[in-house]
């Protein structure tokens, strides 16, 4: 289902992208909506999948898991049998937070948050138990400048 996005919309998705916790009342006040616009722009958004859930960003020191680490995957399989095994496989690391198949000289990126190097040692054996991969090339993360930024609307 498809949902024009227009001006009014915008600012209901950026002010959620703030702070997605706080009440209808103040974010219909924030966008000038009485609270039942609001509630049925919401719902719109809801239905037609641009609004995809709501979330806590939690701090990964907090949780014990500090440790960001870019894999980049390369396979000698391409076949749709073979993706869906391997999606299914990484379902099952739930350290694997991101999850991507890109294009250039490797086929996949993954971002993994694990609590030290130790807990990424044991992603790393669970990763490889997949039949097909070729390179595993892993990229630890010095220092995060911003993560899970709001989209520019």
């Amino acid at each position: 289902m498809t949902h024009k996005i227009d001006q009014i919309d915008r600012r209901i998705l950026h002010a959620l992208q703030r702070d997605s916790s706080r009440s209808q009342r103040d974010l219909a006040e924030e966008v000038g909506l009485s609270q039942n616009a609001l509630w049925r722009r919401l719902k719109a958004l809801e239905t037609a999948e641009v609004i995809q859930g709501y979330t806590a960003r939690v701090a990964p020191e907090a949780v014990g898991a500090a440790l960001a680490v870019f894999v980049m995957l390369r396979t000698r399989r391409h076949s749709t049998d073979w993706l869906r095994q391997f999606r299914l496989h990484v379902e099952t690391i739930p350290e694997v937070v991101g999850f991507y198949r890109i294009s250039g000289d490797y086929d996949y990126l993954l971002k993994i948050m694990a609590s030290d190097m130790a807990a990424y040692d044991g992603v790393y054996q669970r990763l490889i138990r997949m039949e097909g991969l070729e390179t595993v090339t892993s990229f630890f993360a010095m220092e995060s400048i911003f993560d899970a930024r709001p989209l520019p609307l």
